[in-house]
C-alpha cells in the first residue's frame, strides 16, 4: 500500500496543476464523484475552501499560493491543516504572499495535501499494517510518515519535525481535513532550528 501512495504522490503535483480546468474544457468527461454517499451528506455543501476559517492563516497562504481555487475544485483531497500558532515556527519569509515567493509557498502547503480522501482511520491502518510507521505521500512529492504515541496519530516530515492531528475527519463535498498542531515542511524549505516545534516548547 505503501508504493502505491506514493506512486499516488507522484500524479498528485499535476492533479494540481489540471484540476481546475475540468469545468473549461468542454468534452463532459468529468470524473465521476469520489465520495460515497453517506461521506457526502455528512459533508453537506462545502468545499475544502469554503468550509474553512476564512480568517486563517491557512487560507491566507493558499490564497497567496494560489491553491484556494484548488481546494475548492472537484479534489478529493486531503489538507493537514496547521493551528495558526503554528505558523509562527516556520522559517522568516516562508509565507510572505509575494509573487516571488510564490514557489516556495506553493512547495509549503503541497506538502500538506494528499491526493483522496485519507481518513484517520485509513492512516491508523497504515500504521499498524506497516509495523508502526506509515508513510504518505503528499502532493508536493515528499512524504509525510505516520506514528502513533499516547492514543494520538503523529506526523513528521523530512526533517524530523513532528505534528500532532489535534481534530481528525472534517468532511467536505471535495476530500477532508485534520488539523494539527505544528508546521510540517518539504525537505528544500525544511531549514532552521524551530521548524514544526510545537509552540511553547
Amino acid at each position: 500500500m505503501t508504493t502505491r501512495m506514493l506512486a499516488l504522490g507522484v500524479a498528485g503535483a499535476a492533479m494540481l496543476a489540471l484540476g481546475g480546468c475540468n469545468k473549461q474544457d468542454g468534452n463532459n468527461s468529468a470524473p465521476p464523484n469520489p465520495q460515497t454517499s453517506k461521506a457526502q451528506k455528512a459533508a453537506g455543501t462545502k468545499t475544502i475552501s469554503a468550509g474553512l476559517a476564512p480568517n486563517s492563516r491557512f487560507v491566507a497562504a493558499a490564497r497567496a499560493a494560489g491553491l484556494d481555487q484548488t481546494l475548492a475544485g472537484p479534489g478529493p483531497y486531503t489538507v493537514f491543516v496547521p493551528d495558526d500558532a503554528a505558523f509562527n515556527s516556520a522559517p522568516a519569509g516562508t509565507f510572505d504572499p509575494t509573487p516571488q515567493n510564490r514557489a516556495r509557498l506553493t512547495g509549503v502547503l503541497t506538502n500538506l495535501i494528499l491526493p483522496g480522501t485519507v481518513l484517520a482511520a485509513d492512516i491508523d491502518k497504515l500504521i499498524d499494517k506497516d509495523k508502526g510507521k506509515g508513510v504518505l505521500a503528499t502532493m508536493g512529492g515528499g512524504t509525510l510518515t505516520a506514528t502513533k504515541e499516547g492514543g494520538k496519530t503523529l506526523l513528521t516530515d523530512a526533517a524530523g519535525h513532528k505534528a500532532t492531528i489535534t481534530k481528525a475527519d472534517e468532511l467536505f463535498t471535495n476530500g477532508v481535513v485534520h488539523h494539527v498542531d505544528a508546521m510540517l515542511m518539504p525537505a528544500k524549505a525544511a531549514t532552521g532550528p524551530a521548524v514544526g516545534k510545537k509552540v511553547g516548547k
